[in-house]
């Protein structure tokens, strides 16, 4: 007797589907280098100051979204082979991928120095096919998953795990090899490459898929049982959750940054470990939904709580755990600390995709609304933490406000049951008031710690602590200033007491006779552009500054604030590679910049041959462009060969298309009648004065000495060249010392 009655069929057994998994862990290494490169590639353009790393970023996880509701929709096409798809999807990224680089380079020739507008649109362009072919392979490969395992937390948690895996290891990969070895574009060949084998094998593999994978399964029942959240709810927590989870990102990178001085490879293993983390929480969900919570929702929303709650209280403890951990252990080895944070934030979004959705031939248009809704949540936390609230509260009040969203959307979730809470719930909300409560010590000295390791004094406090969404400064009681976690300078200008290499700045007089016309990209303390201003030749004097939290330091120093009210004196807070872009028809006799440590994140962009191109457009005839190499090799080596004319300074290079010569007797004139504020920088009646006077000037005597190399304080283009040959030159491409 025939029946209406609809059946089930069997789940598939798992070594059918798992080529699949293989294939989407290998897409996702590619996934992560492109992130890291273009990203990279566009600051180079547009500029690393916070306006531009906000509009990037936030425009890059927005083509992820949007691409999300792309496969989503993709995944509902009648008879549509997704496998195919996804492996076309895969080509389509790495064809993109092979032709990147040149693309964005012919695009920044006409946008470079945009404004934030423009800049925010032709990122867009840039960026919107790759991500959008991206974001949407996730809903495709769950519809896919699902036909065959009919769960959907098993499907999202392994695809979402091994996916973010993948991309894991491509970060560590990046942060220890790939940038080293191939520099940027060796790196995306290598990515676009990967791209093209996983679109073949999927696309070999969707030929000899059994049709009862492919085919839709409308007449599949599957009843959501009472207590799951309805997918509205599941859409409100996957925006919360990506919004604490990105928050806190923002909050750890902040202190790994300052902890290791923004080393260059710091971002990209901070990223790995992150994603390990959840990639890590992802499978324990995939593994927890195949066993205990397969048929029950109300326990996977109780655990979904928990998990909240507990990512927000380990999340909230990285920073001051950090600040300890560091004095008695090599930075490395703390990196754990945010796994074990992620894993708990990352296990969230599987979670909520298992009690949100239904498995039935909606699952990947259902999961890519989720998906959106997390990535949505996931920019917003990036742009409210790093946009705006660095720009007013201190790290301890932005992860109190993260820890409170936590408590509250648990609170908020779990009061839908009804019923009593676990103990590892109510444990949870305990453990965070605790922590709110201990926070002002948790946070105590927690900068100090982080610079100073295991030479932190007890009793040590900064003079000044400012944070902004530029970053962070400290200043010691000795008036030494501390950018980012690495010395930037001292509060100044006594060059009788020369503690930060003043002579330097004084030295310009040697070698320029006359800088009318100035530059100088970088104020920090303000102690070399307050020297530099009082030049009698200069007239006018532009500096650009990327972190506005200077100025209010700089007020607080009398020997150097009056450089805040000089007529003379224009100060911008902008990206210096930016600037220049932006101001093409502005020409200088002299361009300075107290670079700092070449091996920092993104110092490259103002030692690079390409800058050293664009700073050659904005000089006059005869400028001489004056900068900090930090004694790198490869940077002294770069301005000796891109200019016919260079002459070393201490670790400074003076470079120029014209001859560059000493002449030791105006450098005496001048020095001898310079003035800061109408006092005069030495009183040669005073014979101590004098003598520290002749020592200064004996620098030039130092051009044409026989003493070794290492030894010599002024040094000819030629006597470098020679010397450094050999020395690879740095270029945006290889990124000179930075990820070395």
């Amino acid at each position: 007797m025939q029946t209406n009655a609809p059946t089930v069929s069997v789940p598939a057994p798992a070594t059918a589907i798992l080529p699949y998994y293989t294939l989407f862990f290998i897409s996702g290494f590619p996934a992560l280098i492109y992130q890291i490169v273009w990203q990279r590639t566009l600051f180079a353009i547009y500029g690393v100051n916070i306006e531009s790393v906000t509009i990037i970023v936030t425009v890059f996880m927005l083509g992820l979204g949007f691409g999300s509701l792309t496969g989503g929709r993709l995944s509902k096409v009648h008879g549509l082979p997704i496998l195919g798809a996804f492996g076309a999807i895969e080509i389509g990224i790495g064809l993109f991928g092979a032709v990147s680089l040149p693309l964005f380079g012919w695009a920044s020739t006409w946008t470079a120095g945009a404004s934030a507008p423009v800049t925010a649109l032709v990122t867009l362009c840039l960026l919107l096919i790759p991500t959008l072919l991206m974001g949407s392979t996730l809903p495709l490969l769950v519809a896919h998953s699902v036909r065959a395992t009919r769960n959907i937390g098993e499907s999202v948690g392994l695809l979402y795990s091994v996916n973010t895996l993948g991309s894991s290891l491509a970060c560590l990969a990046t942060g220890f090899f790939l940038m080293s070895r191939f520099g940027q574009s060796g790196s995306v060949r290598i990515a676009a490459l990967l791209n093209v084998f996983v679109g073949c094998s999927a696309l070999l593999l969707s030929r000899s898929t059994p049709m009862s994978m492919v085919e839709n399964f409308e007449s599949l029942i599957v009843s959501k049982p009472s207590g799951a959240a309805s997918f509205r709810a599941g859409l409100a927590l996957s925006f919360v959750t990506g919004l604490i989870s990105l928050g806190y990102e923002m909050v750890w990178y902040r202190v790994y940054s300052f902890t290791s001085g923004s080393v260059a490879p710091v971002f990209a293993i901070l990223l790995g470990c992150y994603l390990a983390g959840i990639a890590f929480g992802s499978f324990v969900i995939h593994d927890l939904c195949t066993k205990k919570l397969r048929d029950n929702p109300e326990q996977a929303l109780r655990l979904l709580g928990g998990i909240i709650i507990w990512g927000g209280v380990v999340s909230f403890l990285v920073a001051p755990v950090l600040a300890s951990a560091v004095r008695i252990l090599p930075l490395l080895i703390t990196f754990p600390l945010v796994m074990v944070g992620a894993s708990l934030l990352g296990a969230a979004f599987p979670l909520v995709s298992h009690i949100g959705i239904r498995p039935t031939d909606q699952a990947g248009s259902k999961l890519s609304y989720l998906y959106i809704a997390n990535i949505i949540g996931s920019a917003a936390g990036s742009f409210v933490v790093g946009f705006i609230l660095m720009d007013y509260l201190s790290l301890r009040s932005i992860c109190l406000c993260l820890l409170g969203m936590a408590v509250l959307s648990a609170g908020a979730l779990l009061g839908r049951t009804g019923h009593r809470l676990p103990g590892f719930v109510s444990t949870g909300a305990l453990a965070a008031l605790v922590i709110a409560l201990l926070s002002p010590q948790l946070f105590s000295k927690l900068y100090e710690k982080l610079l100073y390791k295991e030479r932190f004094p007890a009793g040590l406090t900064f003079r000044h602590v400012v944070e902004t969404r530029s970053g962070v400064i400290a200043v010691s009681q000795d008036g030494t200033a501390y950018g980012g976690g690495v010395y930037d300078g001292r509060f100044n200008t006594d060059l009788l007491n020369d503690t930060n290499g003043l002579f330097r700045p004084f030295a310009i007089s040697s070698f320029h006779p006359h800088p009318a016309e100035v530059l100088m990209i970088g104020l920090a303390s303000g102690s070399w552009a307050q020297i530099i201003a009082n030049n009698p030749a200069v007239r006018h004097f532009d500096i650009i500054e990327i972190n506005p939290g200077y100025l209010p330091l700089i007020e607080q120093y009398p020997m150097v604030s009056s450089i805040l009210r000089n007529p003379k004196v224009q100060i911008t807070i902008d990206d210096g590679r930016r600037w220049l872009h932006r101001n093409p028809h502005k020409n200088f006799d002299l361009i300075v910049m107290n670079t700092t440590y070449s091996w920092r994140a993104h110092a490259s962009n103002l030692l690079s041959l390409e800058f050293l191109d664009l700073a050659r457009r904005h000089l006059n005839p005869g400028g001489i462009l004056f900068y900090n190499t930090t004694f790198s090799r490869a940077a002294l080596l770069t301005g000796a060969s891109a200019f016919p004319f260079s002459l070393r300074v201490f670790n400074f290079l003076a470079v120029s298309d014209g001859p560059i010569s000493i002449d030791k007797q105006r450098w005496s004139d001048v020095l001898a009648a310079y003035n800061i504020d109408q006092k005069p920088v030495f009183d040669l009646n005073d014979e101590t004065q004098r003598k520290r006077f002749d020592e200064v000037l004996s620098l030039a005597d130092t051009l044409y000495s026989p003493q070794p190399a290492r030894d010599i304080r002024m040094e000819l283009g030629d006597d470098l060249r020679r010397r450094l040959q050999g020395t690879r030159l740095i270029t945006d491409d290889n990124m000179g010392d930075e990820w070395h």
